[in-house]
């Protein structure tokens, strides 16, 4: 058994190796009172373990310090995290960073006393991954071009900002998946994200959708039933499309955005709510003001941060990294390795993309299904790529250039193409290359 001395000794070498991390380390009670502040942790957060020890973790951080994973928010805390997760943070200077959370519990005689949270500061190494050549994926967003990696530093530099974020791009730009990317980036990260696309929902439906009803509010409410901003609370709702909204719809809105308080069709007193607010449009929200179609009002209160998502057609770079990432899918799908020709490729990258990458989506999954062997040329491309009028001359020209290397030699001359000597001859017949 330990002498006293020798537990004391043994104690302060433990706090020195503690001291000495370049890991942070925050332990509190059951009551959220600091009671451990490390050094990494100061440096981290840029707040003094004087300003810290002693007092409710929530009210020193402002918000949750863990992120909405916190199981500390309604008084005792519910089963803890088992896996790090990453969770962004706000400084005492207000500056955002991404840090690598771990929870542990601890106590005594097998009962819970609190829990200890070990972070690390992984910004720099975030921001690193957009180096490589071939490109990054960041919550589903596949780039290598540096218009795209500059919107990821802007995501991850607003994500830790519980402000509204006004989202502008073309149809299929993928805007969703920006919105996904902050609230997986922000302290909401663990709670609900829910999406709305404010043009599929009848306008006759959409209040009930937004802010829900109490049972008997018209014919056919059996049961009272929360909106999709209710479903959000202590998350994020993503509005898609959102100058759709009829002018007494945006109305409604603009009181949720401005006071978080909602009220339920046929209830009599409002509904708190907890929500971060992200809307997005293909049509320029301001040019709406400006035609008297959307209120300038609720256009200021939700654009105080604005992303726009450049088309594909100006990042054609992403090209061929989208195809290969999307191409791996359908090889999971059961489809084979399947490779671009060099004249498909160049093709598709001088293509303008009017549909952007739901369209490129969509043209790979034609052209797996209407290749004939592993590669895919020209000639499997859609039509408004690779026009019907212009496949003759092109195919002319490579059945030329093939014979031509093959030395006159139509076996050997498939080979180069790619092809069946069977295809070969089909395409010789039709451009009457043999009788």
């Amino acid at each position: 058994m330990l002498e006293p001395s020798d537990s004391d000794l043994l104690k302060e070498n433990l706090l020195a190796i503690i001291e000495g991390l370049d890991t942070g380390i925050i332990a509190h009670d059951l009551k959220r009172r600091i009671i451990y502040f490390n050094r990494a942790a100061e440096e981290i957060t840029g707040y003094k373990r004087s300003e810290v020890l002693g007092k409710d973790c929530h009210t020193v951080f402002i918000e949750p310090f863990c992120g909405s994973r916190c199981h500390f928010l309604e008084g005792d805390p519910m089963e803890l995290p088992k896996r790090p997760y990453d969770v962004t943070i706000l400084t005492k200077g207000g500056r955002p960073k991404r840090v690598r959370m771990s929870v542990t519990p601890i106590g005594r005689g097998g009962s819970l006393t609190g829990v200890v949270a070990s972070f690390s500061d992984i910004t720099e190494n975030l921001i690193a991954e957009g180096l490589g050549e071939k490109g990054i994926q960041f919550h589903g967003i596949v780039t290598r071009d540096p218009a795209m990696l500059q919107l990821i530093g802007k995501i991850r530099e607003i994500a830790g900002f519980d402000y509204p974020v006004y989202i502008f791009g073309e149809t299929g730009t993928g805007k969703e998946l920006v919105a996904n990317a902050i609230h997986q980036e922000s302290r909401r990260a663990g709670g609900p994200f829910v999406t709305v696309n404010c043009a599929a929902i009848p306008e006759t439906l959409l209040e009930s959708e937004f802010f829900g009803y109490e049972k008997g509010a018209f014919t056919g409410a059996f049961r009272s039933r929360k909106g999709r901003f209710e479903l959000a609370h202590k998350g994020t709702i993503f509005l898609d499309e959102v100058g759709e909204l009829s002018k007494s719809t945006q109305a409604k809105l603009l009181r949720v955005v401005e006071t978080m308080e909602l009220t339920r069709l046929g209830a009599e007193a409002p509904t708190k709510v907890d929500v971060r607010i992200l809307v997005a449009t293909n049509r320029d929200l301001r040019e709406e003001v400006r035609k008297g179609r959307f209120r300038e009002d609720l256009f200021y209160r939700l654009s105080g941060l604005t992303l726009r998502l450049p088309p594909l057609r100006e990042r054609p770079d992403d090209v061929p990294l989208l195809l290969e990432h999307f191409g791996s899918r359908m090889r999971q799908e059961g489809f084979g390795e399947k490779v671009f020709s060099k004249e498909a490729m160049e093709r598709l990258m001088k293509y303008k993309w009017p549909g952007n990458v739901r369209e490129l989506q969509s043209v790979l999954r034609y052209s797996y299904i209407h290749s004939e062997d592993s590669i895919i040329r020209p000639k499997d491309l859609p039509n408004e790529i690779f026009p019907a009028n212009s496949k003759g001359s092109l195919e002319e020209e490579a059945i030329a250039q093939a014979l031509q290397r093959a030395g006159g030699n139509r076996t050997k001359a498939a080979k180069l193409l790619g092809i069946s000597r069977a295809t070969f001859y089909r395409h010789l017949k039709g451009r009457k290359l043999v009788s």
